[in-house]
């Protein structure tokens, strides 16, 4: 078995350390390690880019897993919104690493860096967003409001990925009325059940390097500790200026390939 770490320079080994703890706690904060983490892996010699992908997912579960439990016991989120949405993305996930292997990234990345425009532009110009709870809907609607948010953006992390966190805190703040702090509480719990999916799918291919993985899952799992103890001490507005410095990342990260891919 090809566990990814024997031949590997301690420079390397110590760049995937540290970029794992990164990750973890902008991801345990609102999303987006994969900014840090993935290109970190693609570093390594001779890894491919479903290997480095497969790889990611496994060191990222232990991370969100993490911050969920951490942002559980502090924060209490509403499970009764959150599992049916993790339910739905890990299914959506799933389908989405399906569709990733016989579809290429490029073609979904521009629509995902206009989407990023508008979510910054929206947070960006409405300071108070986010700030307090405020439900938009309740009853049935609620709920089925929420398994949209899970269906869809599983379904985008399981074909992309990058800035899934994201993704799901500013819908759970713009379309169901959450404070930032609260939506980073539940999305750790559905971005752990997107995570899940995705590795359902690249187990029985093979391509998770485990040494790398692991190494990489007890970095996530500090960071993560780390980030969600410090946005619960933080607060909501804390959390909104991460998001926008990690969305603004995401932003020129996204631009630049789709610039490389098309136009270069």
């Amino acid at each position: 078995m090809d566990f990814g770490v024997e031949h590997l320079q301690l420079t390397t080994l110590i760049l995937i350390v540290l970029a794992g703890f990164g990750a973890g706690w902008v991801d345990a904060v609102v999303g987006g390690g994969g900014l840090i983490q993935l290109p970190a892996l693609l570093l390594v010699p001779g890894i491919t880019p479903v290997q480095a992908l497969a790889t990611n997912k496994l060191g990222s579960i232990f991370g969100t897993t993490t911050s969920a439990v951490t942002y559980y016991r502090r924060v209490g989120p509403d499970l009764k919104t959150a599992l049916p949405m993790a339910v739905i993305a890990l299914a959506g996930s799933f389908g989405g690493a399906i569709l990733a292997a016989n579809l290429p990234a490029s073609v979904f990345k521009p629509i995902i860096v206009a989407a990023l425009v508008a979510v910054a532009l929206f947070t960006a110009l409405k300071p108070n967003v986010g700030d307090i709870t405020a439900l938009r809907h309740d009853g049935h609607k609620h709920y089925v409001v929420a398994c949209l948010i899970g269906a869809v953006i599983g379904f985008y992390d399981g074909l992309i990925g990058p800035g899934t966190g994201s993704f799901l805190v500013i819908a759970l703040v713009s379309a169901m009325g959450y404070a930032f702090l609260e939506a980073s509480a539940k999305a750790k719990i559905v971005n752990m059940a997107t995570n899940a999916g995705a590795l359902m799918f690249f187990l029985p291919h093979g391509s998770i390097l485990w040494g790398l993985g692991l190494l990489l899952g007890v970095a996530n799992m500090a960071g993560g500790y780390l980030g969600a103890r410090t946005a619960v001490r933080q607060g909501s507005r804390f959390v909104r200026v991460v998001f926008l410095v990690v969305v603004a990342a995401l932003i020129v990260k996204l631009g630049f390939d789709v610039w490389q891919e098309n136009f270069a």
